[in-house]
């Protein structure tokens, strides 16, 4: 393991423990690196676990070091706000791999997996995702184990496309609940939200079954539902009156979905599809829209059918 925060790796490295998880002790067999060339060296696979917004420096800053023949596996989901690309391939372009030889393979690790409950080994599954067949078994034989099946697929644009999407509908679940507007409201923004998210994927050329997995609908659930979800608490907090940037400067972690509301706004304008829940979010977070007028701007919209694509 290798972070940025040489102060948290020492500490990690000499106390096997993180406060962000105490009660978790880090096994003897993982070593915390204090160096990226230390980390990197002979490295067969790669897991990149940096956020998204940062993806591209820190990328960058290591590029050296990466082996030629390491495969890469992102864990991220976002949206980068000024290229409006994705993880993998954000990677890809700082890499900037020679086009005559085979290219690495770079993929997705992606599903409703809380980190908590991941760390305490409960049950839950993933998608291994990528254009590279065999990439994809490989590592879902390196990661399944006896509590976490990972799932293979082919369509790593919605995969990642669905991870980065559901942390957006997740500050809006998050509102709901710091206005109190009850499981209603908000079974049906995540139904609607899906909707939403599935119209995006089709318009950019992604597999609509995609969201419909859990990848989709299992990590969009998860996450406006989990009590430790960073982007549904931003969410909730910001219902409850306190503003974006009170309760970013009060958490220690990234909450993804913020700048990535950005991303897909803009994505959505690029693409021409209707996000009106993505579209309130992003206006409460950014152009002081006040949460209760969001929920009445989405409730007054021009009745339709029920309808997902």
């Amino acid at each position: 393991m290798w972070g940025h925060a040489a102060g948290e790796a020492t500490s990690l490295s000499q106390t096997r423990r993180s406060d962000r998880l105490p009660e978790i002790v880090l096994a003897d067999d993982i070593r915390v690196c204090l160096t990226a060339e230390e980390a990197l060296d002979g490295a067969d696979v790669i897991v990149s676990a940096i956020p998204v917004q940062a993806m591209r420096q820190a990328w960058t800053a290591i590029r050296e070091h990466v082996p030629p023949s390491a495969a890469v596996l992102s864990v991220a989901k976002g949206i980068e706000t000024d290229t409006l690309l994705r993880p993998t391939q954000i990677i890809t372009d700082v890499l900037h791999d020679d086009p005559d030889t085979r290219p690495r393979p770079v993929g997705t690790l992606s599903g409703p997996t809380s980190a908590t409950e991941l760390a305490r080994g409960r049950p839950a599954t993933m998608s291994a995702a990528s254009d590279d067949p065999a990439f994809n078994t490989a590592m879902q034989t390196l990661f399944s184990t006896s509590w976490l099946r990972v799932y293979t697929h082919d369509d790593l644009l919605g995969v990642e496309l669905a991870g980065a999407t559901k942390n957006v509908i997740a500050i809006a679940a998050g509102i709901i609940d710091g206005l109190n507007a009850g499981y209603n409201a908000k079974s049906a923004l995540l139904a609607r939200g899906l909707a939403e998210i599935s119209r995006l994927g089709a318009a950019m050329g992604a597999k609509p079954d995609t969201f419909f997995g859990i990848s989709g609908v299992g990590d969009l659930a998860t996450t406006c539902f989990s009590p430790e979800g960073r982007n549904r608490s931003c969410g909730e907090a910001v219902g409850r009156g306190v503003t974006l940037q009170e309760h970013l400067a009060s958490v220690r972690a990234v909450v993804e979905g913020v700048e990535t509301t950005r991303g897909v706004v803009e994505l959505a304008r690029k693409y021409r599809v209707e996000m009106p829940i993505t579209e309130a979010v992003h206006d409460v977070l950014f152009e002081k829209l006040d949460p209760l007028d969001a929920l009445r701007r989405l409730l007054r919209r021009e009745l339709r059918d029920d309808r997902v694509l």
